[in-house]
């Protein structure tokens, strides 16, 4: 939660537009609750039983999150994960190169293998 509390200090200091947080789902009542009093736009995605994705920021920034095709991280498409994890303000370098990677390897499973030789 320490962590948690942080992020809202970004986000309420303009340091961040969007906070991507990665939790405990026994703390989801507590953090609706702390972003609701706070007036501070939010979606939850359950992970797994035990793990929550907390968006939260701006509203432009929430809704954009909200239109994903996939609350899954796992399963957006190649442009979709890049612009979520650009928005949160991870490394723009890493994810160009990421983004790349991951076309790199779709290209590659689209091609058809020849057998005639």
């Amino acid at each position: 939660m320490k962590v948690f509390c942080h992020h809202i200090y970004e986000y309420r200091k303009g340091l961040r537009d969007l906070i991507l947080h990665t939790m405990s789902a026994q703390h989801r009542d507590e953090v609706e609750g702390r972003l609701t009093r706070r007036g501070i736009d939010y979606l939850i995605h359950q992970v797994t039983e035990e793990k929550i994705n907390v968006y939260f920021g701006n509203p432009l920034c929430v809704d954009m999150v909200k239109r994903m095709s996939s609350p899954r991280l796992s399963d957006l498409t190649d442009q979709e994960d890049f612009i979520l994890a650009i928005m949160p303000g991870y490394g723009m370098l890493h994810q160009c190169q990421r983004y790349l990677e991951r076309l790199r390897k779709s290209d590659a499973a689209a091609t058809p293998v020849s057998l005639a030789g």
